[in-house]
């Protein structure tokens, strides 16, 4: 039996079931120096995620926290995808938690006009590169980003989608 999975926008009383499900992916399984203190805005969505304009959604299978992508809106009708991680047991294309998370996010973009679509990420997340290829992402220079895309320093690897217009 198929269980069905909820996605739903994410506010600061989330936060610690965030940090729970992120910080173990960056760590353990990806190996990256990176703690709770370097990423604040996992400790309040609202002000970094919600009022300038993007968002941060939650994958949930039976009420668990499964996965969770993030947008931040930087202006010039661009936003930047960040904190985009499904926990292992729930990855890849039978349950299309990924692939939801992001459908979500670029629905929101298209409502809110916004034209392009930005995203850093590290060369050992093959499986993530291969994803946002297989959705038309396009790798890009970092000398390519606008000067206006939030730059973490723990990333190498850059993407870029443009958002058709609806006519």
């Amino acid at each position: 039996m198929k269980t069905q999975e909820e996605i739903k926008p994410l506010d600061n009383g989330y936060s610690n079931q965030i940090v729970d499900l992120i910080l173990p992916i960056q760590q353990e399984e990806f190996n990256v120096a990176i703690t709770v203190n370097d990423q604040p805005d996992l400790l309040d969505i609202e002000t970094y995620y919600q009022q300038p304009g993007g968002n941060f959604w939650g994958a949930f299978s039976q009420n668990e926290l499964v996965g969770t992508i993030a947008l931040i809106a930087i202006g010039h009708q661009a936003g930047a995808i960040r904190k985009m991680f499904v926990k292992k047991e729930f990855r890849g294309k039978e349950k299309s938690i990924a692939q939801h998370l992001l459908n979500q996010l670029i629905a929101y973009c298209e409502a809110k006009n916004m034209t392009d679509i930005y995203l850093g990420t590290i060369a050992q997340m093959n499986a993530a590169q291969r994803f946002y290829e297989r959705n038309g992402f396009q790798q890009i220079e970092a000398d390519e980003l606008p000067s206006y895309f939030p730059r973490m320093q723990v990333d190498n690897l850059f993407y870029h989608l443009h958002l058709k217009k609806q006519a």
